[in-house]
């Protein structure tokens, strides 16, 4: 993705765009490193905030992890979302939220297994 000087100039959703086509296709494995924002911002004629927005959209979506100053990477889709670091904060949130959920389904489960034996065991064809 270069830009010359006539052509206009992307914007953030068609520079996400472009990333999660080859993310979607194959071309950027999982771990492979995006360029850094300033560099693409420079080669690409934007802003650093354009490219920052650009991997902050790939970011929210759980295509790419940010980490501090190494860089973004493509995300490994197999591994849990919200449990790698420089994940999204959202993702984070959201895997710490259904974890909860299915402990409390796990022991409902239980609950009406217990109840249902109890009922079984007082029920008029058990005696």
């Amino acid at each position: 993705m270069e830009s010359s000087p006539h052509a206009p100039k992307p914007t953030a959703k068609e520079i996400a765009a472009q990333y999660r086509g080859e993310i979607a296709d194959g071309k950027r494995e999982p771990g492979s490193q995006l360029p850094a924002a300033r560099k693409l911002a420079k080669d690409l004629g934007v802003q650093l905030m354009t490219v920052q927005s650009a991997y902050g959209q790939l970011r929210d979506e759980g295509l790419v992890l940010t980490q501090q100053g190494r860089g973004t990477f493509v995300r490994d889709p197999s591994a849990p979302l919200g449990t790698e670091p420089g994940s999204s904060p959202a993702f984070a949130a959201l895997a710490e939220e259904l974890s909860s959920i299915h402990d409390a389904l796990r022991q409902l489960g239980e609950r009406l297994d217990r109840l249902e034996q109890l009922a079984g065991n007082d029920s008029p064809a058990s005696r």
